[in-house]
């Protein structure tokens, strides 16, 4: 797959590849970024992968650059070879619709269906963790069915509700806190995203699999309850 390496001042490269939202590309992106994390290349502060694109932070002053650009080609012509092992889909449970999920008659006026059909398509689908990003712990999951890809709002909200399951276009994800946001609000998850308390504070991470599934409002608050019992 090609790529190419990009000079972000001199303390940062960018390994960018093909620019579109596709999961061949993104687990390229993430094999590099862990590969590159194992090899503790001195110097090498952090190491952020994006849907198409690996960043490397680095101290100038005690990274080779060119051992660096080197250790890039090398974890690329690894991933390569290497076959690529499929996660079992993180489950999260949802309660759609409602006061949970204000948006969802728009996005079945979008989609010309019932809500109960946006629900069985959101839940039907496999969504990959692209990335992570926006606040701690907010994953970038897709690709959403088309049917239902509605695009977000031209007006954000002011405030979008902690742990709100929302659509942008191709692209679903949960707030992990309440935040302004202007993704079409669905439903709502009684599980945290993020939890600094937790022995692994991220629920999801990139390159994981998500499927959501149905839930009502009673076995919502039974959940809530009980995750409020173990924080």
């Amino acid at each position: 797959m090609s790529h190419r390496i990009v000079a972000a001042g001199d303390s940062a490269i960018v390994v960018e590849f093909d620019a579109r939202i596709d999961p061949a590309v993104n687990a390229q992106a993430i094999a590099l970024a862990e590969a590159i994390q194992e090899a503790a290349v001195a110097g090498v502060r952090d190491v952020v992968p994006t849907y198409r694109s690996v960043a490397i932070h680095f101290d100038p002053l005690r990274t080779d650059i060119h051992a660096l650009t080197g250790q890039v080609d090398h974890a690329l012509a690894s991933a390569a070879s290497s076959p690529t092992t499929a996660r079992a889909p993180i489950r999260i449970p949802v309660c759609y619709g409602g006061e949970f999920g204000p948006d969802l008659p728009a996005v079945a006026g979008y989609a010309d269906c019932s809500e109960q059909t946006v629900v069985l398509a959101h839940t039907a689908t496999i969504y990959r963790v692209f990335m992570l990003g926006f606040v701690p712990g907010f994953a970038y999951l897709g690709i959403v069915d088309q049917r239902i890809a509605m695009p977000r709002h031209a007006v954000p909200r002011v405030r979008v509700p902690a742990r709100s399951v929302a659509i942008a276009g191709v692209q679903t994800g949960i707030y992990p806190g309440e935040t302004p946001g202007g993704w079409q609000l669905i439903g709502r998850t009684p599980l945290a995203p993020f939890d600094p308390n937790r022995p692994e504070p991220f629920l999801m991470k990139a390159g994981d699999a998500i499927q959501f599934f149905a839930i009502d409002r009673a076995e919502y608050t039974e959940r809530e309850a009980a995750a409020e019992r173990h924080a």
